[in-house]
């Protein structure tokens, strides 16, 4: 059995799921075989798995399969083998990712400032750049890690989020990448004909030229902290010295709450260790699960 408190959020994310199953998911997993109506529902997966990574705090499949088997099966009597929830569940990428997109789209905060965007990019790790990676090889590969210093083989989680004053700022679009992927190539490839905009990045997304250029057309403008010149004399460099350190660390201080939004994702979710998923549907399901389930509890809380 479990507490009433959290049978009252299961019965919830049931609702949600079986919602969203009506109105979209059942277009994304429709089936094309004789078992188009299996006894334990598509709706049901998903509601396990959400539940179990928000409620319960267990990552991995075989935890969640785990916990299911032992206090939920008076919810859910036709649970099957964990064999066969595996399976299903990894059938399910592309409907945990619709549930991720249909949270960040419905339920904006009022409090959002829909004007102002924040930019960055966090490692979803596979293994050790120091081994050779062999899973989803398909979609990941060897990058590095600035802020941790580690290379890595795996995927790069890039998110694009609403300002919020003193708040975590809210997901508008997430995109996963190659390790290897530039953040500037990503912006310019998904978010560089965003109009009227103003966007909060790093040094990565110094390019003077493309961000000129969306200036003029697009009335958007991407603010990072000012990034040495090459060549430039010791005496332009101490003379604008003081005036590019308040720059910097003021476009610092406004970007720094996307780094909390990524902390506050991998405390609820874990997701950036990946190194227990064994192939490229579980991958996916490991990215868009965790990030449906963290966000489906912030909007339930909020």
């Amino acid at each position: 059995m479990i507490p009433k408190a959290k049978a009252l959020d299961l019965i919830a994310i049931y609702l949600y799921i079986c919602k969203l199953h009506n109105e979209e998911l059942k277009y994304i997993i429709q089936r094309y075989t004789n078992n188009d109506k299996p006894e334990f529902t598509d709706q049901e997966v998903m509601t396990v798995y959400l539940f179990c990574v928000q409620q319960e705090q267990r990552f991995r499949v075989s935890q969640i399969y785990a916990f299911a088997d032992e206090y939920l099966r008076s919810w859910f009597p036709s649970l099957p083998s964990y064999q066969a929830f595996n399976n299903r569940l990894n059938r399910l990428s592309e409907a945990f990712k619709a549930v991720a997109a249909h949270s960040f789209t419905t339920f904006v905060p009022m409090e959002c400032n829909t004007d102002v965007s924040l930019l960055d990019s966090m490692p979803i790790i596979t293994c050790s750049g120091k081994r050779s990676g062999r899973v989803a090889t398909e979609i990941t590969d060897k990058g590095y890690c600035s802020t941790k210093s580690l290379y890595y083989y795996g995927l790069k989680l890039h998110a694009l989020a609403f300002f919020r004053p003193k708040r975590l700022p809210f997901p508008e679009q997430v995109v996963i990448t190659p390790a290897s992927e530039s953040d500037l190539n990503v912006f310019r490839q998904d978010w560089g004909s965003i109009a009227n905009r103003t966007f909060f990045g790093d040094k990565i997304y110094h390019d003077a030229n493309f961000f000129e250029d969306l200036a003029i057309n697009a009335n958007s403008d991407m603010l990072t902290p000012v990034k040495g010149v090459k060549g430039q004399a010791d005496v332009i460099k101490q003379r604008d010295k003081a005036a590019n350190d308040l720059f910097s660390t003021a476009v610092s201080t406004v970007r720094q709450p996307i780094e909390s939004l990524f902390n506050w994702l991998i405390e609820k979710t874990d997701i950036q260790r990946a190194n227990k998923v064994r192939s490229t549907k579980g991958l996916l399901v490991h990215v868009f699960g965790k990030i449906a389930a963290a966000f489906i509890y912030l909007i339930f809380n909020s």
